[in-house]
């Protein structure tokens, strides 16, 4: 007979407990990447097909963007959707005014939004236009396609000094490989500036070999200048990754070839690094790219499998310090794309999978909310095929998000988060700064002298929240900063 063998109590209250943690680290993993389907667009109430848009967070706590069609007879959308999936239709065009607002917008500092619409105004080739929260909309500027360009596809910017900077792309394609520089022989598209007030600036024009087509928005990074790619030309007629100054000093940094990828459609962003990252497309599925002092590394290969392919939209980095994007097509078991995730390191994983009954082909870029959660659109998919508006819980914690992004001393920065009547102090890098709250959502802040560049923090009855990025704090006329490169040291 086999003794049987001795478990003490204290053995199994371990195992029972690592059973319980494993199994509660397993379920806080999956909720921490829960997806929720929280608008179903509808061609027969209101906006729909989302394409190539940015989503700007509002001082009211509501995301505003474009979508590129309205009820049936509209040609294009402007609308509000707050956290909880609740849509508002601020503005509906109808061609004097614009058609077809693909780009989204960007909030500035005087509270308003700025977008663009891809076509009409008054010479049928698009506008740039702004709109305040309670939805009245100005048109600041008609494309005429000459020098200006033409068929802006992306919001313009709030640049540190205040004006407004983008980029036309005459082009009406989607996809690069030369598709556009066949559809406008002698016309590539251009970089502007234009106020507040309309004044219109051409910065830049392209000629085919320094670039065609700009089709993403553009990126100011902490040296100043900006950086922008290009959906067609440069050496091998794949697109180029850009430089360009306020004053319009442009430098082509990258050309792309087949082994990065080629047309790149999505914004740039620079990492917490100093890095500069985004995607690529192109016939092999696409990639994900850091360019850094010593050129571009790709991160990652799209090539199907689980991975999909196709990235258009821009990736975000979230306060967890990793990149979220998506892309459009595939994997060939969901055929309506992937949410994924990527390292600064090149760490990949995917997310979720669009299967087209909760939305599908998700080709704008990522918004996180400052509540910490991630949001976005599918042009396609859901109940009426037409997209949604989605949530993704990635276990990410809440924050301040602030505007611009730079400035110098006595600058009132814009503040954005929650929960902020009854906060005791505002700090920029731990110097107390003075401040006004004037909202739950929003407050301001002056720039406190003798303040460096580092996180904001706001101390607010529920907790202390810090920015998503380092503030700015700029010493004189351009000190400290290095005007020819984006590889600066904090």
């Amino acid at each position: 007979m086999t003794a049987a063998k001795s478990v003490s109590w204290s053995s199994v209250h371990f195992r029972i407990a690592a059973l319980v943690f494993m199994l509660a680290a397993a379920a806080a993993t999956a909720a921490a990447q829960t997806y929720t389907d929280l608008h179903n667009f509808s061609s027969n109430s209101g906006p729909n097909e989302p394409f190539f848009s940015v989503i700007a967070q509002g001082r009211d706590g509501a995301m505003y963007t474009t979508s590129r069609q309205g009820f049936t007879g509209r040609q294009g959308d402007i609308f509000k959707i707050t956290p909880q999936g609740k849509v508002t239709e601020l503005h509906e065009f109808h061609g004097r005014d614009g058609e077809a607002p693909i780009g989204g917008l960007t909030l500035a500092t005087d509270g308003k939004f700025y977008g663009t619409t891809s076509a009409g105004g008054d010479f049928g080739f698009g506008t740039v236009f702004n709109i305040t929260a309670g939805g009245t909309l100005k048109t600041l500027y008609s494309f005429q396609d000459k020098k200006d360009g033409s068929l802006p596809n992306a919001a313009p910017i709030q640049g540190e000094d205040g004006n407004f900077y983008g980029v036309s792309s005459s082009c009406t394609g989607f996809v690069g490989n030369n598709s556009c520089l066949t559809e406008n022989a002698n016309k590539f598209g251009a970089v502007y500036k234009i106020t507040a007030q309309g004044k219109f600036t051409v910065l830049h024009t392209f000629n085919g070999k320094d670039g065609a087509n700009p089709f993403g928005h553009l990126l100011q990074a902490s040296d100043g200048n900006f950086y922008g790619t290009t959906l067609d030309g440069g050496a091998h007629n794949l697109g180029v990754i850009f430089r360009i100054s306020p004053s319009g000093e442009f430098k082509v940094l990258f050309n792309f070839d087949s082994k990065f990828g080629a047309g790149p459609t999505a914004p740039l962003t620079q990492g917490s690094d100093g890095n500069i990252y985004g995607v690529s497309s192109g016939p092999d599925g696409g990639t994900v790219f850091k360019l850094g002092c010593d050129g571009v590394k790709i991160l990652h290969n799209f090539a199907g499998g689980e991975n999909g392919t196709n990235p258009v939209g821009g990736m975000v980095q979230a306060t967890d310090g990793k990149f979220y994007g998506t892309n459009d097509i595939g994997p060939l078991d969901f055929v309506g794309g992937v949410i994924f995730r990527i390292s600064p390191a090149g760490a990949f994983a995917t997310l979720h999978k669009f299967d087209f009954t909760s939305g599908g082909s998700a080709q704008t870029t990522i918004l996180q909310h400052t509540n910490g959660l991630l949001y976005g659109e599918t042009c396609c998919g859901g109940s009426s095929a037409v997209g949604v508006f989605y949530r993704l819980n990635a276990g990410l914690h809440s924050f301040v998000s602030f505007l611009p992004a730079a400035g110098r001393f006595r600058t009132t920065i814009d503040i954005l988060g929650q929960g902020f009547t009854g906060t005791t102090r505002v700090s920029f890098n731990g110097r107390a700064a003075e401040f006004k709250v004037v909202s739950d959502t929003f407050l301001t802040a002056t720039v406190p002298p003798g303040a460096a560049t580092g996180f904001i923090t706001v101390a607010t009855p529920k907790g202390t929240l810090i920015s998503n990025r380092k503030f700015q704090v700029i010493h004189g006329q351009g000190e400290g900063r290095k005007q020819n490169s984006f590889c600066q040291k904090d």
